[in-house]
């Protein structure tokens, strides 16, 4: 006959069956708190999709070009000094004149050197008058040999001394060598001025050049009489033609560049030597390229993207249609003109991709089209002031 001992539990059950309970208490307990946060998420309101402004890729000419930057330069132009000291007795040049080539701009006090000239005109015309006699006795044998060549070697000193204190009354005047726009000038009738002092700046400004440089990698694109296009800041939309006229013959060993030089005619004279220039040097032919504003590229180190819109499919719960997703794409960029891109590969033409607020975005992410306001898309920006 078993005991009562012997009918209780063990005390290993008794563990068992506590420790099964409290798990599956805190199963429950679990379940419930999972049901609870799962309810919370569904209840919750969905994020609304980011608005976005987008655009089409459209296919554009597309002129290859070389970009740089340069410096103006006269064709001509020249710092003028005297050659002579003296004082200063007229100045009929006015500051930014237009001169012409041999125009007289400055005059020093040359009395002395005026009559000192003519009396060797003077004697220079008697000697050419003795010279004529003894031609004339000569032939008819009324001198002798000896006595002419002397009238002839005594003309010709004369004369030579005629033109040697010509220099020196030429020295006195200081005219213009080529013709071009003065500078200006602050001397005025009275003040001494030294021999070598620059007195005014000269500069031819029709046509004008343009120096840059390239890197020597680019020298095979490069050729004599190709057209450029100048861009100034003084001038906001304006540009100006020209074109390559000489490459040097030499690279730079520290840059590994080469200067080139280019011409830009300037029949207005809006442009000065000196200025600051951006240049587009055409290379190649025109062609037809993908395009799109620099902003819609989403620069990467692992490489370049854009997000490609993909329109609505199927509607929500409420019946209404459900916004348009993104997806991004990997793209192959080309050179840049201005705002603009070309896409060489990736997209095609048609596709409509994101041009602001890719910051917010994610693959599938749904979002709202905004076109109120687009990014700048121009081939050739200028300059505004707002």
């Amino acid at each position: 006959m078993p005991t009562r001992v012997d009918n209780k539990p063990s005390t290993t059950k008794r563990m068992l069956w506590m420790i099964g309970g409290v798990l599956l208490l805190i199963a429950v307990i679990a379940g419930i708190k999972v049901l609870l946060v799962m309810r919370m998420i569904h209840s919750m309101p969905q994020p609304a999709p980011a608005t976005v402004s987008t655009t089409t890729v459209r296919e554009q000419p597309w002129q290859p070009a070389l970009n740089a930057v340069g410096t103006l330069r006269a064709a001509q132009g020249a710092e003028l000094a005297m050659d002579a000291s003296g004082l200063v007795t007229a100045v009929p040049l006015k500051s930014g004149q237009d001169v012409k080539q041999g125009q007289l701009l400055l005059q020093l006090r040359d009395g002395d050197e005026a009559a000192k000239l003519q009396q060797l005109q003077a004697t220079a015309r008697l000697s050419e008058l003795t010279f004529e006699r003894a031609r004339k006795q000569l032939a008819a044998q009324a001198i002798s040999q000896a006595e002419y060549d002397r009238a002839a070697a005594e003309l010709k000193a004369n004369q030579a001394a005629v033109a040697q204190q010509q220099v020196v009354v030429a020295k006195k005047q200081l005219r213009a060598p080529f013709a071009g726009r003065a500078g200006i000038i602050t001397t005025s009738p009275g003040d001494y001025v030294s021999a070598g002092t620059t007195v005014v700046t000269l500069q031819q400004l029709d046509p004008l050049f343009v120096d840059f440089n390239v890197p020597q990698s680019e020298l095979g694109r490069l050729q004599v009489g190709q057209p450029l296009h100048l861009s100034l800041d003084a001038y906001a939309g304006r540009q100006f033609d020209g074109k390559l006229t000489a490459i040097s013959p030499k690279v730079d060993l520290g840059t590994r560049n080469v200067q080139v030089e280019a011409s830009v005619p300037n029949h207005d004279k809006a442009l000065s030597p000196g200025m600051f220039a951006r240049l587009a040097v055409d290379v190649g032919q025109r062609q037809p390229r993908l395009t799109l504003p620099q902003a819609a590229i989403v620069y990467n180190p692992y490489g370049d993207t854009v997000y490609v819109v993909h329109p609505s499919k199927g509607k929500d719960a409420q019946g209404h249609p459900l916004p348009p997703t993104v997806q991004q794409t990997f793209v192959t960029v080309g050179e840049t003109r201005g705002d603009q891109v070309a896409i060489l590969k990736g997209i095609t033409a048609g596709t409509e991709v994101v041009t602001s607020g890719q910051v917010k975005l994610k693959n599938d992410a749904p979002i709202k089209v905004d076109n109120r306001v687009q990014p700048a898309d121009a081939a050739h920006p200028t300059p505004q002031e707002h």
